[in-house]
């Protein structure tokens, strides 16, 4: 009997060429495994391509309420994002498809596990660290690294190697970048959620959301789980052009690259629970959690999140969101979310203490005491500097 491979298979073309590859070169039984993170149609079809390339068997697990619930939810209530704009769309969904790609590992006695991310991507970075976190015994091939034996360059190349192995599918040399989907985001070089800002419709449209210890039970009104929040979203967000994004990123392997990416549903979701916490968490607390959100964000991208330390950062986190409870309103106007209030039994907020009026909790000559303490530092440093000045003259 020959051992097994578990290859993490999309159906693509790099996925597709590593079938006869795999067997060629390790003389493997292949079996493929497609994790349903929300690709939607990039499934079809899929069964029948695996075994046209030469598969034992195809395993498709639907895992996007997992997705939702345990990576995207968490990441959310973090305020975690990467370099001010990127929202992790794949960063964390690496680590849910690496897990299951062990545990069908465990259910197939399988030797190793393959992927086709490339050597100067970061999800090679992720895969890898979170398949060693896992399962250390399993051995990891990525042919992208393997120079002697794998000799393709070039989309063409593929083509060419899947023909001369009998595989002949209808996949395009045109375009030699890779396009990452999932019920979150979609990274890629063209529209395809929405519409750009210019297109979208001339009449803003209100939008709520309710949030019970941070995480969305609601939208205007209407409960429903989180996953199906989210495909609400990505429609009203998409229809408004909400979400696009063009940056310059710093990978992990030490390159920068240019990302376009869209995450139409999550950017208004990231907000609105920005706005509520804004209500509810105190100053210190919200400082705080800022600071440990861009390294949960950190984290996530160079895909540690099987560390102890995203385990203790998403703990403290967990702590920050029992309160945050509430109702946010919006709209949606070309490509801009405008606020339009928010609502919870743990606001902070007082409007009569905010107001100038002098009232039983603040009186304005308190601030007289509290500003001689708060600016102590700066003057005993600005006397020293006007004594050391004099002393020169």
């Amino acid at each position: 009997m020959k051992d097994k491979v578990i290859l993490a298979y999309s159906g693509g073309l790099d996925t597709t060429a590593i079938i006869p590859w795999l067997k060629e070169n390790y003389n493997y039984d292949v079996v493929c495994c497609c994790i349903d993170v929300g690709q939607e149609s990039e499934l079809d079809g899929l069964e029948e391509r695996a075994k046209l390339s030469g598969a034992e068997k195809l395993y498709i697990l639907d895992v996007v309420d997992e997705f939702v619930d345990d990576y995207i939810l968490p990441t959310v209530m973090a305020d975690a994002v990467y370099e001010h704009k990127y929202l992790l769309g794949t960063s964390f969904a690496r680590p849910l498809i690496a897990k299951k790609l062990v545990e069908i590992a465990r259910k197939e006695n399988a030797v190793a596990i393959c992927h086709g991310a490339t050597g100067k991507g970061n999800d090679q970075v992720r895969f890898e660290l979170s398949i060693k976190a896992l399962a250390p015994d399993i051995k990891i091939i990525a042919p992208w690294r393997c120079n002697e034996t794998w000799k393709m360059q070039s989309r063409q190349d593929e083509i060419d190697y899947c023909k001369a192995h009998g595989i002949d599918l209808p996949f395009s040399a045109d375009n030699s970048y890779s396009r990452d989907r999932n019920i979150w985001h979609i990274s890629h070089e063209g529209l395809v959620l929405g519409v750009s800002p210019e297109k979208a419709p001339d009449e803003a449209e209100y939008v709520s959301l309710t949030f019970e210890k941070g995480r969305p039970v609601a939208i205007n009104g209407e409960k429903m789980k989180a996953s199906d929040i989210l495909r609400k979203l990505n429609k009203l967000g998409g229809k408004h052009g909400i979400g696009i994004v063009d940056i310059v990123e710093n990978r992990v392997v030490g390159m920068k690259s240019r990302g376009v990416y869209e995450t139409p549903g999550g950017t208004i979701l990231m907000e609105a629970h920005d706005q509520l916490e804004e209500l509810v968490l105190d100053r210190a607390t919200y400082e705080v959690k800022k600071d440990l959100g861009n390294k949960f964000a950190q984290i996530v991208y160079e895909g540690k999140w099987y560390t102890p330390l995203r385990e203790a950062i998403q703990a403290f986190v967990d702590v920050t969101q029992q309160y945050v409870t509430g109702e946010v309103k919006f709209r949606l106007y070309k490509g801009n979310i405008i606020r339009a209030g928010e609502t919870s039994p743990y606001s902070l907020y007082s409007e009569s203490l905010a107001s100038f009026t002098t009232g039983d909790l603040y009186d304005h000559h308190d601030a007289d005491g509290f500003i001689n303490l708060f600016g102590l530092p700066l003057k005993v440093r600005a006397m020293k500097m006007q004594e050391v000045e004099s002393q020169k003259k």
